[in-house]
């Protein structure tokens, strides 16, 4: 019963704090959503005119509307203007815990078009596993998962020729230089990290900025505290 109590009380004590998981997703999502809006906006070309610069970039629009190369959407100029700023604003609010769960709707929606029309095709891993033993797929292959053997076979295949693009370039030297940085890898731009924002923005959808660490927080403390007042 002793440690019943402890658990209760930890549990409780512990609710101070159940602000940093969303303050943590916030931080992790709001770099990666304000760069990705900017990188479509006209923001840093010195644009002539005010609806150049609020527009999304022509290389953008063309990839939103273009069926053979693209995404094949109807009214790209529109969608791409929506989901740039959307992704930059958002990230903004985000990074503020400003209308989280408000925010959090569009962005989720930007997720989940990317995922369907970008990566669905590619599976799962956004970096091909090269080693099938400690590969997520082989625990999916232990359950009989459909896809899960082709997966681990992928990952033998790619890393046969991950080692024979490092043997090419062990051959011709500069690999100081190459591997400076990091060493390559087998991209294959699966819905992974996606899917995984997806979720993260999911959360805070129901979960708010969190305690203590969101303008929301303040916001409704504020608001609370004037209602009981009067």
């Amino acid at each position: 019963m002793t440690l019943l109590n402890f658990y209760q009380t930890f549990l409780s004590k512990s609710q101070n704090l159940s602000g940093l998981p969303p303050l943590l997703f916030r931080l992790i999502l709001a770099p990666i959503m304000i760069i990705a809006g900017y990188s479509k906006l006209g923001l840093s070309e010195n644009p002539e005119t005010f609806l150049q610069a609020i527009s999304a970039l022509p290389s953008i629009v063309s990839w939103f509307g273009n069926a053979e190369w693209g995404l094949g959407l109807p009214f790209p100029s529109l969608l791409a203007f929506l989901a740039a700023w959307t992704e930059f604003l958002g990230g903004w609010l985000l990074f503020l815990g400003l209308f989280t769960r408000i925010v959090s709707i569009p962005l989720a929606f930007t997720m989940f078009v990317a995922i369907t029309t970008v990566h669905l095709e590619n599976g799962w891993f956004s970096v091909t596993p090269t080693n099938s033993e400690t590969s997520a797929a082989k625990v999916l292959d232990w359950l009989n998962v459909p896809g899960a053997k082709a997966s681990l076979e992928n990952s033998k295949q790619a890393s046969e020729r991950l080692n024979k693009m490092r043997e090419i370039l062990e051959e011709n030297g500069y690999t100081e230089y190459l591997y400076e940085t990091g060493k390559p890898v087998i991209l294959n731009n699966g819905i992974e990290f996606g899917f995984i924002y997806f979720a993260m923005l999911l959360s805070l959808f129901f979960t708010g900025g969190g305690r203590l660490f969101s303008i929301d927080y303040w916001l409704s403390q504020s608001f609370f505290t004037q209602n009981h007042v009067k």
